[in-house]
Order: structure tokens, then sequence, then C-alpha cells
């Protein structure tokens, strides 16, 4: 149709349609809750053009109605996504794991840095174990949930290498006022940093609706301006006094920029984070040489080859940085566990071609041990090749299967014998160890 024709019904339309695109992608983003500002905002705007579009008069043109029909299709369409970003199960997970997160927070740090008692044991293995839970969330490569959970990680991460660093400090500091007039200045502005601290954490934590990031920036910004304004007269002890100061400050200040920062990089999408790339690309080489011996005419030729480098990928692995992302280290620990477990798998098969080879008079319970590891063995090739769910038949048969050789072990009588002993139980950690790979194999993690 000629654009200087076009029906102004038409025209309209076209505009709607082209104001809901602008928006899409905050939509496709949106990684907050159905009570945040941001969900409020965009679900009006999308319920103005739904207004908007039904105003449009159709004439009872069918290709007008056509095309008033698609716009407001695809407006319903992202107020829907809208509505499952917010309220997906797997948000409420990570909205759940936040608020314990919270509740630690106002239990033992808000206390502390009112004056209260140490920092607790019982504090730092519950934030490390929310942590840990919070990397165990299945985003399935939604852009939502990728970023509303590494929001939530950055904002406890940070929470606890603040006061990781806090505790590590040992400083000779403060410095007696003595000593120049300007340490007393010093002093003070090392006092209101230490309040800082406990306001930013507060902050990053969402318990403390009095203050804000802004108005902390400010404070903290006029300290340093307070520091760089001292005449410290040249005095070494004093000048390194004021660096250590201003090197704190400049810390809490980077925290502050944590979540825009977050969302200008898309540091949240570890797709193409470098260090996930390295340990990608190790997981690649440990497959296809699991699938050359898995695969092959005679494995024993390969054993040693394969071990070779298998222990230098173990190698490249302790080389990736963890850039303090709890979801790389994560990433980074399942993929040391399958390049060990396939070490373990070639330990075992040579252990047993050797037995071949030196066949000897032994104990009876000795002899049963070898045979479960002979079967853990077939078992583990297939645990090894397993690409599946918890939910697979296949998984439930191997399960089964380690559950047997488990039984058989126990069902074993060392008669007092501790090389059986010995053998029994190294068996019995290696029938578990297999059983835990199958269990990580299938969990459906990703980062």
């Amino acid at each position: 149709m000629d654009m200087g024709n076009q029906h102004p019904s038409i025209s309209r339309l076209q505009e709607i349609q082209k104001e809901v695109k602008s928006i899409e992608q905050q939509v496709v983003g949106f990684s907050g809750l159905s009570d945040d500002k941001n969900y409020k905002k965009l679900e009006r705007i999308l319920t103005k053009q739904l207004f908007e579009i039904d105003s449009v008069d159709t004439e009872g043109k069918g290709d007008i109605q056509q095309a008033r029909k698609r716009a407001a299709q695809e407006t319903e369409r992202l107020l829907k996504e809208l509505e499952q970003n917010a309220n997906h199960p797997h948000r409420i997970e990570i909205q759940n794991i936040f608020e314990e997160a919270q509740s630690l927070v106002r239990e033992k740090i808000v206390p502390f840095y009112n004056g209260g008692n140490c920092i607790t044991d019982e504090f730092e293995e519950g934030i490390q174990d929310i942590i840990l839970r919070l990397t165990h969330v299945k985003t399935g490569g939604k852009i939502s949930l990728r970023k509303a959970r590494y929001h939530t990680l950055t904002k406890i991460c940070a929470v606890q290498e603040i006061i990781e660093d806090c505790m590590k400090k040992q400083p000779s500091l403060p410095l007696s006022e003595d000593a120049h007039p300007s340490v007393a200045k010093i002093n003070f502005v090392m006092c209101e940093v230490n309040k800082a601290r406990g306001v930013l954490i507060a902050l990053l934590m969402g318990v403390n609706s009095s203050e804000t990031c802004r108005h902390l920036s400010c404070v903290l910004s006029g300290l340093m301006a307070d520091l760089d304004a001292l005449d410290v007269c040249g005095r070494t002890e004093i000048r390194n006094y004021r660096r250590e100061v201003v090197e704190d400050i400049n810390k809490l200040l980077k925290y502050l920029d944590l979540e825009e920062e977050a969302d200008t990089t898309r540091a949240f999408d570890l797709r193409q984070n470098h260090s996930i790339l390295k340990i990608e690309k190790v997981l690649k080489r440990m497959r296809e040489i699991k699938n050359e011996l898995l695969q092959a005419q005679n494995p024993p030729e390969l054993y040693l080859s394969s071990k070779t480098e298998l222990q230098g990928l173990i190698g490249q692995l302790d080389e990736v940085s963890l850039e303090k992302n709890p979801c790389i280290r994560e990433a980074r620990r399942r993929a040391v566990i399958e390049v060990q477990t396939l070490i373990t798998y070639i330990d075992l098969k040579e252990a047993l071609e050797k037995r071949k080879l030196f066949a000897c008079e032994e104990h009876p319970s000795h002899k049963a041990v070898w045979n479960v590891l002979g079967n853990l063995s077939e078992i583990q090739g297939e645990v090894l090749s397993f690409d599946g769910n918890r939910t697979d038949k296949n998984y439930i048969r191997l399960e089964e299967l380690l559950t047997k050789q488990l039984l058989a072990l126990d069902a074993v009588d060392p008669q007092g014998e501790e090389k059986c002993k010995a053998a029994r139980k190294q068996a019995v950690k290696l029938a578990q160890n297999i059983l835990s790979y199958l269990d990580l194999k299938s969990d459906e993690w990703e980062y």
C-alpha cells in the first residue's frame, strides 16, 4: 500500500506497535517482582496501549480489524510475559532465599554495627548456605531469572565481602592523636566509614528504609574530600593512614554501583563470561577423551595418554578466575568433578587389567570386593555416558544397580583381614562417589 494513502487507523496502529516494541526488551529482561515500581510502570504503559488499540475505529474494514487484532495480541503477550517474569516459581524461590538473608543480616549484622557482639560462625555458615542455594536455582536460560539470580547473589556476596574485609583487617591504627593534629580528623573519618559499612550492608539487603544509596554516596564523597584537604606535612605514617582510609571509602563506593553495573555490562549473562568459556573448553575436550575411551576397540592403549591430558585439564581449571562469582565457582567445581571422575574410571580399569595379568590365590572376601569393583567399573562407564534427568528410567536403573553393589559390599565379611577391610572401604567410597556423580549429572544445573 502506498504510505501516502495509508488509512489513518492503520497508521495509528503502527505508531502504537512501535511504542510497544520500544519497551519489549525491558519486559523480557524484567527481573523484579509485581510490587516493584518498574513493574507497575511497564504494566501501566502496556495497559494504556491496549486501550489505545481498542479505541482505534476499524470502520468495519477487515484489514483494519486484523491489524488491530494483531496489535492487541502482541501487547497482551508482553503483559503476560511481564506477569510471568514477576511470578515465576523460580523468581519467587530467589526472593524467598533473599528474605532469609535479610533476616540473617537483621539478626546478626545490624546489631554488630550498632555496637553489639561480634559476628558469629553461625552467620558465616548461614550466608554461605544461602549463596550455594542461590547458585542452584534453575533459570532455564531466561534472561529475567538470570538477572534476578545475579543481582541477588551480587548483593549477598558484596555483604559477605564487606564483612570478611572488615574482619581480616588487623590495623595498628588508629594512630595516636598526639602524633599530629590531622590524625584526629582521620580518626573521626575512619569511625564514620565504619558506620557507613553498616548502612551500606543494610541498604544492599533492603533492611534500611531511612537511607538511600545516593545520600550514602554523597556522605562518602564528602569524607573523601575532607581527607584530601588534610595537610599531613610529609609524615609517611600519617599519609599511609590516610591512604588506607581512602581505600576503604573507594571500596564502599564501588559496592554502591553494583546493580547498575550488572545491567550495563550484561554481567548476569555468564554464557559469554571469559572464565565460563574456559571451563566449557575444558569440558569439551574432556568429553572428547571420554568418548574416545568408551568407543575404543582397545581402551588400555589410551589409558596413559588420556590420564596425562586429563591431569593437564585439571591444571587449566585451577587457573580459571572465579571473579568472586559463586556461579563460576560452582561451574568450576562441577568441571573438576567431571574430569576427576573420568580419571578414577581409568584408574579402576587399569587396576582390573593388572589383576587379570597377575592372578593369584586370595582371601574369598577380597575376591568378593574385586568382583563388585568389576561391576562398578561397568556401571561407571554407563554413568559417564548418561545424559538425562532424575525422571528417566535409565537414571532409576543405574541408581538401583549402584545401590545393589553397596548392599553386596555390606554383605562382605572381611573376617578380620585388614586388607579386605581397607579394600571394602575404598569400594564403598567409589560406589558412593559414582552415585553422587550420577546425581550431579542429572540435577539440570546451569549458570
